[in-house]
C-alpha cells in the first residue's frame, strides 16, 4: 500500500510518516505540502490512499479531491484535520471522502481509520457526531430502537464482545450480531466503536 500525505505542517507529516513507518502493509509513504506537489505525486506514483488536511495554508485541501476525481485516479481519501466545523465535515461529505479524522486523534483511532477506509468502508471520527447530527436527531434515531436494542447498546458501550454481550443477556451470539446490524443502520454509524463512544460520551444510557 502507498500513502500520500498532503499538510503544509512539516512536523504534522513527520508526525503522521512516524505513525504509519512501522506498519508492515505499507510499503511507501510520501509527502506533499500543497495541491501541485500533490497532483505531481498522485499522477507519478498512484497512491491507495492521500491523507490530506482541509486547510493547505490559502489553498482549500477538497481541491485535490476534486481534482483527482475528475482525473478518475483509483485513490481513497482520508481527511486528517483539526476543523470541528459542522461545514468543513458537510463540504467534505459533499466531496465524497473516504474517510474524515481529527488530528487530535490518538496514534491507535488514525492507523484504525486507514484500516477502516482501505477495506472499502468510511470512518467518520466519533468526535464528529457531538458536532453533526444534532441532539434532536441523534434522540429521534435512538427512539427507534427497541428494548433489546438499547439494552444490547448499553453493554455494548463497555467495550464488551458478542460472545460477552450474549453471556451478559442470556441471549446467543448470532443474535447479538443480529442486533448490533440493526443499531448500526438505525443510529446511521459505520461501526461498534461508534455506537459505543456516542453512548459514552453523550451519556445516553
Amino acid at each position: 500500500m502507498k500513502i500520500l500525505i498532503v499538510d503544509d505542517h512539516p512536523l504534522v507529516r513527520k508526525g503522521v510518516l512516524s505513525t504509519l513507518s512501522f506498519e508492515k502493509d505499507i510499503e511507501k509513504i510520501m509527502e506533499a505540502s500543497n495541491i501541485n506537489e500533490g497532483m505531481s505525486l498522485l499522477r507519478k506514483e498512484r497512491p491507495d490512499l492521500v491523507i490530506v488536511d482541509l486547510y493547505l495554508g490559502d489553498e482549500d485541501g477538497l481541491e485535490i479531491i476534486e481534482r483527482a476525481r475528475k482525473n478518475k485516479f483509483d485513490t481513497k481519501f482520508l481527511v486528517l484535520t483539526s476543523s470541528l466545523k459542522k461545514e468543513d465535515f458537510n463540504r467534505a461529505e459533499e466531496f465524497g471522502v473516504d474517510g474524515y479524522i481529527l488530528k487530535e486523534a490518538f496514534v491507535e483511532d488514525i492507523l484504525y481509520a486507514i484500516h477502516v477506509v482501505m477495506r472499502g468502508q468510511r470512518f467518520v471520527d466519533p468526535e464528529i457526531l457531538k458536532y453533526s447530527p444534532s441532539n434532536n436527531i441523534m434522540d429521534n434515531h435512538l427512539s427507534e430502537l427497541t428494548r433489546r436494542e438499547r439494552d444490547v447498546l448499553a453493554v455494548l458501550a463497555k467495550g464488551m464482545s458478542n460472545q460477552q454481550i450474549a453471556d451478559e443477556l442470556f441471549i446467543s451470539e448470532h443474535t447479538v450480531k443480529k442486533h448490533v446490524s440493526s443499531i448500526l443502520s438505525k443510529l446511521e454509524l459505520e461501526h461498534r466503536t461508534q455506537a459505543a463512544l456516542l453512548v459514552n460520551d453523550r451519556m445516553y444510557f
